[in-house]
C-alpha cells in the first residue's frame, strides 16, 4: 500500500486508510471493526484501487484485496449518493478485469472470484441514520419475484453525535471524524486560516497527531483541494437546478399556450388570431 504519484490528488480518507506510509495498519484497523476480526499487520493487504476515480478529480475509494474479499470504501462529506450501488457495480466490473487473466473467463471449470464488500462512509451534515444499506434493487423500474442481480452498499455516518459502533472499535476512523468536525469548526471561524488552524488544534488536542505531525503541509494541501472540488459540486447542482427550474415554466408556459389554442378552437376563432395570441404555429394548432 504504497504511495504513488497520480493525476488526481488523494483525500485525507485515502491516504490514512491507502497511501500513507502506516495505510496497511489502518486499514487493518478499519477491517477488524467492519467484520470483527483480529488479522494481523502480517497479513497480504494489495491495493488495486483503479486510475479511474469516482469523484471528478478527487480520489476517495480506498480498494484493497484481503482475506479472500474486494473491500472498497468510499467516503461522503455531502449528501449520500443514493446511486452508489451501480456506481460500485461499474467499479467492481472493472476491478474484475484487472484481477482475473482474460482467458479465465472461457475456461470450463468455475474461475473463483474474491468476495466483493462495499462501504461508505458519511460525515455530512444532513441527519442520517447511523447505518443504512442501499440497495442496487431499489433502482429497478420493475421487480421480478426472484431478483436476478443485486448489490448491497452497508453506510456508516460517522459522525460523532451519531455514536457508530465502528468508531469505537475503529481508533483511526475515529479520530479522523473528530478532524473533520475541527475542520468545519475552524473554517466557519476563520475561512482563510480554518484548515492551518485545524490542523494545530488536532496535533495539539492528539487527534491524527503523529500523522498530522509527519504531513501536515500535505494534509492542508488535501483540504484545499477537497473543498475546491465541493464547492465544484454545489456550483454545479446550483445550475442544473435553475436549468431545470426554467425547463419546467417553459414546459409549463407551452401547456398554457396550447390550452389557450385549444379554447380559442373551440369558441370558433379564425387561426391566424388563434396562431397569433397563443403564441404557436398552425401546424400545432391543426394537431389540436
Amino acid at each position: 500500500m504504497s504511495t504513488v504519484n497520480r493525476k488526481y490528488k488523494d483525500s485525507v480518507f485515502v491516504d490514512l486508510f491507502s497511501e500513507d506510509e502506516k495505510a496497511k495498519e489502518n486499514f487493518l484497523s478499519l477491517y477488524n471493526a467492519l467484520h470483527n476480526t483480529n488479522l494481523q499487520l502480517s497479513c497480504p493487504v494489495e491495493n488495486i484501487r483503479l486510475d479511474n476515480v469516482m469523484y471528478m478529480n478527487i480520489v476517495n475509494d480506498v480498494s484493497c484485496l484481503v482475506d479472500n474479499k474486494i473491500i472498497v470504501l468510499a467516503e461522503h462529506q455531502s449528501t449520500v449518493n443514493e446511486n452508489m450501488p451501480l456506481r460500485f457495480l461499474e467499479y467492481v466490473a472493472r476491478i474484475y478485469e484487472k484481477l482475473q487473466a482474460p482467458t479465465d473467463r472461457y475456461l470450463r471449470k468455475l474461475s473463483k472470484i474474491p468476495t466483493p464488500e462495499f462501504f461508505v462512509f458519511y460525515n455530512g451534515l444532513n441527519d442520517y441514520p447511523e447505518t443504512t444499506v442501499l440497495k442496487l434493487s431499489d433502482a429497478f423500474i420493475t421487480k421480478p419475484e426472484r431478483i436476478p442481480l443485486d448489490l448491497e452498499v452497508k453506510v456508516y455516518n460517522i459522525n460523532k453525535s451519531k455514536g457508530a459502533e465502528v468508531l469505537r472499535r475503529c481508533k483511526t476512523l475515529d479520530e479522523y471524524s473528530l478532524f473533520i468536525e475541527e475542520v468545519r469548526l475552524q473554517t466557519q471561524l476563520d475561512p482563510e486560516n480554518g484548515f492551518t488552524n485545524a490542523v494545530k488544534i488536532c496535533i495539539e488536542k492528539g487527534i491524527l497527531k503523529e500523522y498530522l505531525q509527519r504531513k501536515s503541509r500535505e494534509v492542508i494541501n488535501m483540504l484545499v483541494a477537497e473543498y475546491d472540488y465541493d464547492t465544484d459540486i454545489a456550483v454545479q447542482r446550483e445550475e442544473a437546478g435553475r436549468i431545470a427550474f426554467a425547463q419546467g415554466i417553459s414546459q409549463g408556459s407551452r401547456q398554457k399556450a396550447l390550452e389557450t389554442a385549444k379554447m380559442m378552437l373551440t369558441m370558433g376563432y379564425p387561426l391566424a388570431d388563434i396562431c397569433k395570441i397563443a403564441g404557436i404555429s398552425p401546424a400545432e394548432v391543426e394537431a389540436l
